[in-house]
């Protein structure tokens, strides 16, 4: 049958020349094979970005289609549909997370797979810090093998999955960190209490790592941006010095910039350490880990950590950019990892920390100009709101924004 655009355009061409009608076609059918082209060229480059593999020949033609049909964020969730998006991609996008040298070359472990599985499922990315949540593969048969089953006390399970070649897209399964891991409910607190964050950013010290680089890693900031000296210093450990070399300058315009907002939040973690004797993540609920209780004489008179409530200094001052949530849920203070989690979650700088990583996984590239954050800020929006904090959308948007550079 001949629709009703068919007929216009024969009518149209009926009370021309037949010289002119030939060069008609001539050019529309010329048009026509240069946008088909096009499409296909910007489906491969959409392709080899999204998975790291060139697409079948069968895929690569439904993603042209969709180009041509003005929808290519279905092209792109056609790439992310293939297994090395899982394997690949998403592998080298979250191993950074996962180690304190922030390098891609780390083995496949309980963080990186947990991240991968709440891709995979569309699990909204503001429980990324809180939610009960790991993602295993045990049981899995993988080319004719199975891996050994998690463990709280070593990594071989994921080590096993990587080294064996397993389909991440396939194998992986959620389960909840009180049943896997064998943590207590309260002491949940998503990614931040995976073995491989414990091991990473628990081990030793005083746990303020966790904190900067969960900053580092999900809010895009340091703490050198955040510095602060308007904050009362009140809440400032025993361990931190009021006089460095001897100067108390130092500490006011420098130390107490930091701190004064640091400690407060990184208090949710006192009643975590990584037991490196053991492998194992400890939750000591109620008793203070004795690591927030060192060099309590370098200055008595500070800050002793009694339990794990926090406060989040940053909600006034010149930190009030990172757009903290004005929900009542979230009223910048708590107990424990998980309502810090929320909180940290829950802020604007979050999601746009979220929309920028996947901007530069999609486009190779960093945001540069004025139309780049234009459109950061809008997909923000949207990962925000209509799209309840899903990747997916926000990997094929921004595969859509730069398929034609």
């Amino acid at each position: 049958m001949v629709n009703k655009q068919t007929r216009r355009g024969a009518a149209r061409l009926a009370g021309l020349p037949l010289k002119t009608i030939i060069i008609t076609i001539a050019l529309a059918s010329a048009w026509s094979s240069t946008c088909l082209a096009d499409s296909r060229e910007q489906a491969k480059r959409m392709h080899d970005r999204l998975a790291g593999t060139p697409p079948s020949e069968a895929v690569l033609t439904a993603m042209a289609a969709d180009i041509a049909n003005n929808n290519p964020q279905a092209a792109a969730m056609r790439a992310m549909s293939d297994p090395a998006f899982y394997n690949v991609t998403l592998k080298n996008w979250v191993t950074p997370w996962t180690n304190e040298d922030r390098t891609v070359f780390a083995p496949l472990n309980d963080y990186t797979a947990t991240v991968i599985g709440m891709v995979r499922d569309d699990v909204g990315f503001d429980q990324l810090l809180s939610a009960n949540l790991v993602y295993h593969a045990n049981g899995a048969v993988v080319n004719g093998g199975t891996p050994p089953n998690y463990s709280s006390s070593n990594n071989a399970h994921y080590e096993w999955l990587e080294q064996n070649g397993a389909d991440l897209k396939a194998v992986l399964v959620s389960g909840t960190q009180t049943q896997i891991a064998g943590l207590e409910a309260g002491a949940t607190a998503g990614v931040m209490t995976t073995r491989a964050a414990a091991e990473a950013f628990f081990v030793a010290g005083t746990n303020r790592a966790m904190f900067r680089f969960t900053l580092l890693n999900h809010l895009c900031t340091d703490l050198e941006q955040l510095k602060d000296t308007t904050r009362s210093p009140d809440r400032i450990r025993q361990d931190v010095s009021r006089s460095p070399g001897g100067d108390s300058r130092l500490f006011q315009n420098n130390c107490v910039g930091c701190h004064s907002g640091m400690d407060p939040m990184a208090q949710a973690f006192a009643y975590y350490n990584f037991d490196e004797a053991t492998g194992r993540l400890e939750y000591t609920a109620n008793a203070v880990q004795p690591k927030y209780l060192i060099n309590n004489e370098t200055f008595s008179p500070g800050y002793v950590t009694l339990d794990d409530g926090w406060d989040n200094y940053w909600r006034t001052g010149p930190n009030l950019l990172l757009g903290w949530s004005p929900s009542a849920s979230m009223p910048g203070s708590g107990n424990g990892a998980k309502s810090l989690g929320e909180e940290l979650a829950g802020s604007r700088a979050f999601a746009t920390c979220q929309v920028k990583k996947a901007f530069k996984l999609a486009c190779l590239r960093d945001p540069v100009d004025g139309l780049d954050r234009q459109k950061v800020s809008d997909m923000t929006d949207a990962f925000t709101t209509s799209g309840g904090y899903l990747m997916k959308p926000v990997f094929a948007e921004a595969a859509a924004y730069c398929m034609g550079e």
